[in-house]
């Protein structure tokens, strides 16, 4: 597959996802849900017979799909299968995760005021329970690790940080630095790289991340829909959380020890309980999918710089009044992850409007957010642009 295969019309995957009807609708959504291709629908459906042939001797396939769901976010963690937890959202995987840290030894967290709602509301709610939860401001964007980083002290049980931010689409520079300063403290460091998997190329060992945990999930650049989510963790993981489920038993080889609960070993410390195996068996063939037709991150990243370019192209052309709408130029399109942001006061307008004009995005507070994704072709982005200066001018006039 060669990026140039998805700019034309009709882009090249567009095929794969009639179910979606991406070549007829624009979807510019990609950031927050992008289009399931059609075997999605057979993975869905397979779950279903295995359900109805199995009965309840179902989960040892349903486990096997597991194994494999895990492998896919392994490759593109640049890990292993073996770092790798599952869950149904990002949410019960950060319950977990928190349950598990000494907060009476380490009463202290340390974060950003640019964390998705999954930690956001969780480290607030945890502040009204005497934690103390110092969040540091976002931006710039260029310094924030290190600030991160000089936050943190041995009062602190965790950083929680993301990789690229949801608000604004900025990928923060440096993690290391974070990494290096829990590891000289004894805290933990989580990193939500939701917005960053299978859009922005990731590395564990790149990164320099090997001992921090890392979580996401598949309902926006992987497609992978709802109820996929990823805990990794580093090798050796002792962490023995409060918030536990009894699948975690299953791959316990531990003899009983008199009042202590026992963990399973590797993803299965983070075990739950009996779950909907049908998301699973969508990513298995969601992620062979990927994986046939060659739709690597490295492919991915430079067809979404591509699109995130031309979609900044379109948009200057339209010399809309930067007083009404306008975009951030500081941050270089080499700096941003899969969308772009336009920042205007009237963003719930300008968002209904464009979507009367066609086209699905979404928006943030005064953020406009516009999210392409690989199955859509150039022609379609000028579409769709073209389309949002008819929705501001429309807009833009009423208010005068």
């Amino acid at each position: 597959m060669r990026p140039a295969d998805l700019y034309r019309s009709p882009n090249a995957i567009a095929g794969d996802y009639t179910m979606f009807r991406v070549s007829e609708r624009l979807l510019f959504s990609g950031h927050s849900h992008q289009a399931w291709p059609d075997v999605a629908f057979e993975g869905q459906k397979q779950a279903f017979l295995d359900a109805a042939e199995f009965v309840d001797d179902k989960w040892k396939r349903a486990f096997e799909v597991a194994d494999e769901v895990r492998a896919g976010w392994a490759r593109l963690l640049d890990d292993t299968p073996q770092h790798v937890a599952l869950g149904l959202n990002t949410h019960e995987l950060v319950v977990r995760f928190i349950s598990a840290l000494p907060l009476r030894a380490r009463p202290r967290i340390v974060t950003t005021v640019g964390e998705y709602h999954s930690i956001r509301r969780l480290v607030d709610r945890l502040a009204e329970e005497g934690i103390e939860v110092h969040k540091e401001p976002i931006a710039p964007v260029a310094t924030l690790a290190e600030r991160v980083a000089r936050a943190v002290d041995d009062r602190t049980a965790c950083a929680l940080v993301s990789s690229v931010l949801f608000q604004t689409g900025q990928i923060v520079p440096n993690l290391r630095a974070v990494a290096d300063a829990c590891a000289r403290h004894g805290a933990e460091l989580l990193v939500d790289a939701y917005h960053h998997l299978n859009v922005v190329p990731f590395s564990v060992r790149d990164l320099g991340l090997e001992r921090a945990y890392v979580t996401g999930g598949g309902y926006k650049y992987c497609q992978l829909g709802d109820g996929n989510a990823f805990l990794r963790f580093p090798e050796n993981c002792t962490l023995r959380p409060v918030v536990t489920g009894w699948f975690s038993e299953f791959a316990t080889k531990e003899g009983k020890i008199p009042n202590q609960v026992l963990y399973g070993e590797g993803p299965a410390r983070f075990g739950g309980a009996t779950y909907d195996p049908t998301p699973n068996y969508r990513a298995r063939e969601v992620l062979n999918f990927f994986a046939t037709r060659q739709l690597t991150p490295a492919l991915l990243r430079e067809v979404s710089q591509h699109q995130i370019g031309r979609v900044i192209e379109r948009f200057d052309a339209l010399d809309l009044d930067p007083a009404f709408i306008a975009r951030d130029r500081s941050t270089r399109l080499e700096d941003m992850g899969g969308f772009l942001v336009l920042r205007t006061s009237r963003a719930p307008e300008v968002c209904c409007m464009w979507r009367g004009e066609g086209v699905w995005s979404d928006y943030r507070g005064d953020a406009l957010r516009i999210g392409p994704a690989p199955y859509l072709s150039d022609a379609q982005i000028d579409d769709a642009m073209a389309r949002l200066g008819a929705a501001v001018t429309k807009l833009h006039a009423r208010g005068r």
